[in-house]
């Protein structure tokens, strides 16, 4: 199975946790890696903006010096988008519903990192 299938897979289960609409996973450069979107989200523009939202956040954060940013959140009237890195080089980004509780998103979005991470480093 190749890289690509194993991270779909991934993306997969993220799906089945209640609440998660899409799931990405770029690269900090903006590149599309994988995706479990709607067929309305243009996937490839979705990355480039999600990866430059944390490099911007990235660099705010570096700019007060506060340290690494570990996550990205964004509510908006319908969603919460979610990312966060998944080793040096990607990231992994969720959709979920807005009133969906954070607490279980963030504890399997560890986890599927810490499994896409193994995959591309």
């Amino acid at each position: 199975m190749s890289v690509k299938n194993l991270i779909e897979e991934i993306l997969r289960e993220l799906k089945s946790i209640g609440g998660v609409e899409a799931s990405a996973v770029v690269t900090r450069d903006g590149l599309l890696v994988a995706s479990d979107t709607p067929a309305d989200v243009d996937a490839e523009t979705f990355a480039a903006m999600s990866a430059s939202m944390v490099g911007s956040a990235e660099t705010a954060v570096s700019e007060v010096k506060g340290g690494s940013a570990v996550r990205v959140i964004v509510e908006s009237e319908n969603l919460k988008m979610i990312a966060l890195g998944a080793g040096p080089k990607v990231l992994l980004v969720v959709l979920a519903k807005r009133d969906v509780p954070l607490g279980l998103i963030l504890v399997k979005m560890g986890d599927a990192a810490r499994k896409i991470s193994g995959l591309v480093d």
